[in-house]
């Protein structure tokens, strides 16, 4: 299958600030070494090298903020047809910036396209969880529910991750613990990880193919302006009853 003209956005939400490394991007690249055989363009943002404001409303300069970076990604989003969320586990949840980042997208989902459908239709969700604790699947339930919300489709398999013994120890891809060299790095030889990540990846790829050699969804049946203007299918609708 010719994957070439899409094109894929990972927000990474770590807590870390560059240059630390980030367990999650590690993973990440995994699934990025596939896009890169596939012919297919991709970019990765650190959520929290940015200044995004908290807030759920387009631009946070406008409620009291004095500087608000969402907005320009906001367009890497609309540019993007699939678009992976990485998060930490911490305290068994997401992380803060993955919160934030989908309460950002929540704040974008009342606009429309030209077919009067919610904005995110016919883009592609996924994510991505790392963690030293149990978590992974609970994380990418909220993560894959908030983006099938505000108008993304997740395809099965929409997730992958891993995660280590419970308790403090090594990460993702660590090299190092306590002193001692650990070849290969953490996780590298986990065939469950590597086996979902790469059908996580192709998964995205092929719906989001789909859905752009379809040119979306139809608006029939979906369309928020259709329905405000009384052209659509409603209850209050006599022509329908």
């Amino acid at each position: 299958m010719d994957f070439s003209k899409l094109k894929v956005l990972y927000i990474n939400c770590t807590l870390k600030k560059s240059p630390a490394v980030s367990h999650t991007e590690t993973l990440m690249k995994v699934s990025q070494n596939i896009l890169k055989k596939e012919n297919v363009a991709f970019e990765t943002v650190r959520l929290i090298d940015t200044d995004v404001a908290v807030g759920v409303y387009p631009d946070m300069t406008e409620h009291g903020w004095d500087k608000d970076e969402w907005p320009a990604i906001y367009e890497k989003v609309m540019e993007a047809d699939i678009l992976i969320v990485g998060t930490p586990i911490w305290l068994g949840e997401k992380s803060s910036e993955a919160q934030k980042l989908i309460e950002r997208l929540y704040a974008m989902s009342s606009k429309t396209n030209d077919k009067g459908q919610y904005i995110y239709y016919g883009k592609v969700g996924g994510c991505m969880v790392t963690g030293n604790e149990d978590g992974v699947k609970h994380c990418a339930m909220g993560i894959l529910y908030a983006l099938q919300h505000v108008g993304y489709s997740v395809p099965p398999q929409a997730d992958c991750g891993w995660i280590g013994e419970v308790g403090p120890g090594p990460s993702y891809g660590d090299t190092e613990w306590k002193g001692e060299t650990i070849n290969p790095p953490v996780g590298f030889n986990s065939g469950f990880t590597n086996r979902n990540t790469t059908f996580m990846t192709y998964n995205l790829l092929q719906l989001a193919k789909l859905l752009k050699d379809n040119k979306g969804y139809d608006k029939y049946g979906n369309s928020r302006e259709a329905w405000d203007n009384g052209t659509h299918w409603s209850f209050e609708n006599p022509e329908y009853r």
